[in-house]
């Protein structure tokens, strides 16, 4: 075969690691972000909420146990990546811990909102550093588990818009749906989500049970293609994700974007019940509304990602909804200083929607990124250590998420915000909607510095993977 031949990217190129993949296998994999949604971004939206309104931890405390639990995953994170990338499990390299770690996901999920050891700070850190680990070990394959699906970049960017479409279904069944579940299980019927315990453990349990039977779909539609030979990864180390970090540019940029926009994500996110309930008085109902806006453009602009990117470049469509987000943030912290456009709900649910189309696109494109440099590393020093590379970005994931739960409970601390009552000092909501509003906003002016450093375009990404195959057929 002559290696000197220009690859077109077409199935006939198949066998060169150019895949393409059926629908059902692109749903069957978006499935999994799907599956993770339901479980993390409830974590991600009320877990701080109920620990400081249900369950009883002061919101200082639950700030330092978000903290130690993130420090937890700094050393795990590596070890789950080098050990997926050294072994391979009969059941697939990838894609067997999406059973075999969401098993024990779907249960710590469930018992980190059972309130049957009420105010126990022993027992908050044993079910949150378990669902933490467990999370791990389903999302460093996972995510490792797109790389190996194809090397064709057109393909990539279709997966991660399928998969980011499929992810804020979830994110839209979180935010939308967790409080209207949780008030058809309140049997007092009380007018916020604070008082019922069973309300919420049983809200977890159909999310959690939902959420497995997707991962477990996820696993029989995902055939893992491009991987490297066992011979090729057995001398993998944990001291690789550092190498790897230091040697890899692109990896780096994209590592602190990570931190920056999940870390805006996660604040915002946090505080969303905060805000409803506190600021504006809101029912559950208008918060499952705000909430759900958070995910609602992503089904208008998900499918649009492919033509934006071919028209704009990845930099100029990172740049136009990063401000767009800003523009709502603006939004929203305007409406909210005035009182009585604050009082007109639709100007609010305006602002977030204006917001959220940002974000949802900026941060679900991000993705698409990781098997980039992935291929990168793999082109400049010859290992294509996917468990690795997710594992890296994943710490980096963790500690954009373990800002949303550190920075909402440290400034609520700080402003003396007290869940005994339900009118809050003027400090407390002001210090609210500087989680909402004004602190996202200064992250994302972050990010946008961040990713104009990024250098991979899709040529050069193409000619990369090209190049990397035509060395495998020497």
């Amino acid at each position: 075969m002559n290696t000197e031949r220009t690859i077109s990217v077409n199935r006939a190129d198949e066998s060169n690691g150019f895949y393409r993949l059926s629908w059902l296998q692109r749903v069957g994999f978006g499935s999994g972000d799907l599956a993770q949604n339901l479980i993390y971004q409830t974590i991600s939206m009320y877990l701080l909420f109920f620990y400081t309104n249900v369950y009883g931890l002061e919101p200082s405390v639950a700030a330092v146990m978000f903290l130690i639990v993130r420090i937890v995953d700094v050393i795990w994170d590596p070890l789950v990546g080098t050990f997926v990338d050294k072994h391979n499990p009969r059941m697939g390299k990838y894609r067997s811990y999406l059973v075999l770690g969401g098993i024990p996901l779907t249960g710590f999920a469930i018992l980190c909102f059972w309130n049957g050891f009420s105010g126990s700070l022993l027992y908050a850190y044993i079910t949150y550093v378990g669902l933490s680990m467990c999370y791990t070990l389903v999302n460093v394959p996972y995510g490792a588990l797109n790389a190996s699906l194809s090397r064709d970049t057109d393909e990539i960017t279709i997966l991660t818009s399928v998969r980011m479409f499929m992810a804020n279904v979830g994110g839209l069944a979180v935010g939308m749906g967790i409080p209207i579940v949780v008030k058809l299980f309140d049997p007092a019927e009380t007018s916020d989500l604070s008082s019922s315990d069973s309300a919420w453990f049983a809200t977890m349990s159909i999310y959690g049970i939902v959420g497995l039977v997707l991962l477990i779909f996820c696993f029989t539609q995902s055939r893992e293609r491009v991987v490297m030979d066992s011979k090729e990864t057995e001398n993998v180390k944990v001291s690789d994700l550092w190498l790897e970090f230091v040697r890899n540019r692109p990896l780096r940029i994209l590592a602190f974007f990570f931190v920056t926009a999940f870390a805006m994500m996660a604040i915002g996110n946090s505080a969303g019940a905060y805000y409803i309930n506190y600021n504006l008085h809101g029912s559950a109902g208008e918060l499952s509304i705000f909430m759900g806006l958070g995910s609602i453009p992503a089904f208008i602009f998900m499918p649009m990602i492919p033509y934006i990117k071919r028209a704009v470049g990845k930099k100029g469509m990172f740049y136009i909804f990063l401000i767009t987000a800003i523009v709502g943030m603006g939004m929203l912290y305007g409406i909210s200083m005035v009182e009585e456009l604050r009082k007109q709900m639709w100007l609010v649910y305006l602002a977030q929607f204006v917001k959220s189309t940002g974000v949802i696109v900026a941060t679900g494109y991000m993705w698409a990124l990781v098997p980039e440099v992935i291929s990168y590393g793999e082109y400049t020093h010859g290992k294509r250590i996917s468990g690795i590379v997710n594992a890296l970005t994943g710490i980096f994931y963790k500690a954009g998420m373990a800002l949303g739960g550190v920075v909402p409970g440290l400034v609520l601390g700080f402003v003396d915000f007290d869940a005994q009552i339900s009118v809050q000092t003027p400090l407390a909501e002001q210090g609210i909607l500087w989680l909402v509003a004004v602190i996202p906003a200064i992250l994302l002016v972050g990010a946008m510095l961040i990713i104009s450093q990024y250098e991979l375009d899709d040529e050069r990404i193409d000619q990369i993977n090209r190049e990397i195959e035509s060395r495998n057929m020497k």
